[in-house]
């Protein structure tokens, strides 16, 4: 079984108030990395999971979750 990394980047950033650059900025990567982290087309490091947890104060597993399907 194929097992994803599936994210909440995108709803928790929305409820933040936060755009795309400004989570960009604080967590060092570019935009175009948050984009394509919100579509589900990149899993980040553990460092930079953790500098998004830091971002919305919670822990890593509520925003990246194990997946089964794509």
């Amino acid at each position: 079984m194929q097992e994803y990394i599936k994210n909440e980047v995108g709803k928790f950033r929305t409820q933040a108030g936060a755009t795309q650059e400004d989570l960009a900025n604080k967590v060092c990567v570019s935009r175009q990395t948050i984009i394509a982290l919100e579509k589900g087309n990149y899993t980040p490091s553990i460092l930079l999971a953790l500098k998004i947890a830091g971002f919305f104060k919670m822990p890593v597993e509520k925003i990246f979750k194990i997946s089964y399907e794509k």
